[in-house]
C-alpha cells in the first residue's frame, strides 16, 4: 500500500478540480500533493491528469483509474471511521442534506434541540431540491421523499406527511369548489416540477384501494413549493401542499382545503401522503454522530403529523 497517499492525492484532486483543493483537504502543501501524484503516474507508467494554469482535467487513463480506486478509497475511509467510532461519543462535523421546504419548515424546528443535546457535534445543513450526492457533496445523511430515492441507499422511514389541496377563498368564490379529484381538470392548478428529472409531480389519490393520478390543468409551474403556496394565497389557483407547509396558511385563513368534503355519490378519494426517509450510503457510515441524529429525527418526527 505504498502508493495509498498518492492515490488519495489523485482522487481528491480529481474531486476538487485542482491540486490545491486536494492539498487543502489532506492538510499538506500543493507541492507535496503534486509530487505524490507524479510518483503515482510514474509507478503506473501513464499520465492521469492534464495540468494547465486554468484547470485540471482527467486523461482517459485517469478516468478509468478514478472509477476503480475512488470506491476503494471511500470504503477504507468508512472502515476507519467505523473502527474509530467504537465506544466514541457523538462528535465532529455532521452534514445533513434535504429539500428546501423540509429544512425550512421541519428541521428548523428541531435542529437547535439536537445541537443542544450534542454540543460536540458541529451541524451543517445543506438545502436543495436536487437529490444530494453523498460522496460529491460530502454529506453524512440525507432526508428524501419517495421521488428522490436512489438505488443503493440505506434508508429508514421517518414519517408520511398528509397532503392538502388548497386555494384562497377568493379563488373558490370565483371558480367554484371541486368535489372530486377529477374536477381538478377544470381548475387552475399550481404544480411543482421535480428538479431531479423535470417531471411535474403527480397529484395522487387512493379510492377504494386503487391509486390514481388526478388530471390537472397547470396554470403555473414552479420548482419552489413555498412560492406556489404564495401564488395560491393571491388567488392564482389550487395547489398541493404538505401539511408542514399548509398549516400556517390554514390557521390564518388565507388558504382553505378543498376535496375534504367530496361528492357523496361516489367513494371518497384520499390524498396520497408524501413519505420521507432518512438515508446513508452504507452501514459503515453510521458513526456515533450519524446514529445519534437518525435516532433523534425518528423520535422527533414520529408524531409530527
Amino acid at each position: 500500500m505504498e502508493n495509498l497517499r498518492s492515490i488519495e492525492c489523485f482522487v481528491r484532486a480529481a474531486e476538487g478540480g485542482s491540486i490545491a483543493a486536494a492539498a487543502r483537504r489532506l492538510g499538506i502543501t500543493p507541492a507535496a500533493a503534486s509530487q505524490n501524484i507524479a510518483r503515482l503516474e510514474e509507478a503506473l507508467g501513464t499520465r492521469l491528469l492534464l495540468r494547465t494554469t486554468r484547470r485540471l482535467a482527467l486523461t482517459e487513463a485517469g478516468r478509468v483509474y478514478l472509477e476503480r480506486v475512488g470506491g476503494i478509497l471511500q470504503e477504507l475511509e468508512l472502515a476507519s471511521a467505523a473502527v474509530s467510532a467504537i465506544g466514541a461519543r457523538p462528535r465532529g462535523r455532521l452534514k445533513v442534506a434535504c429539500s428546501v421546504a423540509f429544512g425550512r419548515h421541519v428541521l428548523s424546528a428541531i435542529i437547535p434541540k439536537f445541537t443542544a443535546l450534542y454540543p460536540e457535534i458541529s451541524f451543517e445543513l445543506k438545502l436543495g431540491d436536487f437529490a444530494a450526492d453523498h460522496f460529491g457533496d460530502d454529506v453524512d445523511v440525507s432526508i428524501r421523499f419517495d421521488q428522490q430515492l436512489e438505488p443503493g441507499l440505506i434508508t429508514r422511514k421517518l414519517n408520511s406527511a398528509p397532503m392538502h389541496y388548497c386555494a384562497a377563498p377568493a379563488y373558490l368564490e370565483k371558480h367554484g369548489v371541486p368535489m372530486r379529484p377529477e374536477d381538478l381538470a377544470h381548475h387552475d392548478c399550481l404544480v411543482y416540477r421535480l428538479p431531479i428529472d423535470g417531471r411535474i409531480m403527480d397529484w395522487g389519490f387512493v379510492r377504494e384501494g386503487v391509486r390514481f393520478d388526478a388530471p390537472v390543468r397547470p396554470a403555473i409551474v414552479g420548482n419552489d413549493i413555498d412560492t406556489l403556496a404564495e401564488f395560491a394565497v393571491q388567488g392564482a389557483g389550487i395547489t398541493r401542499l404538505g401539511a408542514f407547509i399548509s398549516e400556517r396558511y390554514l390557521r390564518e385563513g388565507s388558504l382553505v382545503r378543498v376535496l375534504v368534503d367530496q361528492d357523496p355519490a361516489i367513494a371518497p378519494a384520499i390524498p396520497e401522503p408524501l413519505t420521507f426517509h432518512i438515508c446513508v450510503v452504507d452501514r459503515l457510515a453510521e458513526t456515533p454522530k450519524v446514529r445519534a441524529f437518525i435516532d433523534f429525527a425518528v423520535v422527533e418526527l414520529k408524531n409530527r403529523w
